[in-house]
């Protein structure tokens, strides 16, 4: 069953927000230690590769291919029937959706992406980490925007044995809707291609460009 295209890019946009999500917050001394643990996790993926199954809040999901190169590129390519395949190249968020014969652009420094595909993963001001959670096999972290110019907020998981390792995000969004997003297989690669991050818009030049 397929998404639509809006939660789909929707929700790859906010699951960069793991990024800035490992901000300071008022933690106790065990979930601060937590958090430092899955930033120093995070900068280490400079390149990995996944599997994941996203699932909107209908219900309804549909698998893919992420691959991470920081910084600053990324690819989540969708399994068919969605026809949706999301690239950063290092400067442009480009999202193509051949179903519906559309190409949009966004500038990567406008978008979470930026963050979390930088060079150095910065532990800022600008996310609060509102809750930290055990589980049986690991932790989460609860995220929201600390300037509150979003509504919504970000949990992502972490597995710890045999190894820390992140295993996915649930995005709660303004009007309370939830999309998750479970990572198969997730793991350090070194050499991905350069052509996996270049993602040239398909249109006639006379067709209107997308946002930039």
């Amino acid at each position: 069953m397929t998404l639509d295209r809006r939660s789909l890019t929707l929700a790859l946009i906010a699951s960069a927000f793991a990024g800035p999500a490992l901000a300071q917050a008022a933690l106790s001394p065990a979930d601060q230690a937590l958090v430092d643990r899955a930033a120093a996790y995070l900068q280490g993926l400079t390149e990995a590769k996944a599997r994941f199954v996203q699932t909107d809040a209908r219900g309804r999901s549909i698998g893919g291919d992420v691959f991470l190169k920081r910084p600053g590129k990324a690819r989540f390519d969708y399994d068919d029937p969605s026809g949706l395949l999301v690239v950063s190249d290092g400067g442009v968020v480009s999202v193509q959706d051949t179903r519906l014969k559309t190409f949009d652009r966004y500038p990567l420094s406008a978008t979470p992406l930026s963050v979390f595909l930088a060079k150095n993963i910065r532990l800022d001001k600008s996310v609060t980490v509102t809750r930290v959670a055990r589980q049986a096999d690991g932790f989460s972290i609860t995220a929201r925007d600390g300037n509150k110019r979003t509504a919504g907020q970000i949990t992502l998981n972490f597995r710890e044995a045999p190894q820390l390792a992140l295993t996915g995000w649930t995005i709660v969004d303004a009007q309370n809707r939830q999309t998750r997003v479970q990572l198969q297989n997730l793991q350090k690669v070194a050499g991905l291609d350069g052509s996996l991050f270049v993602l040239k818009d398909p249109r006639p030049k006379n067709v209107g460009r997308g946002k930039v």
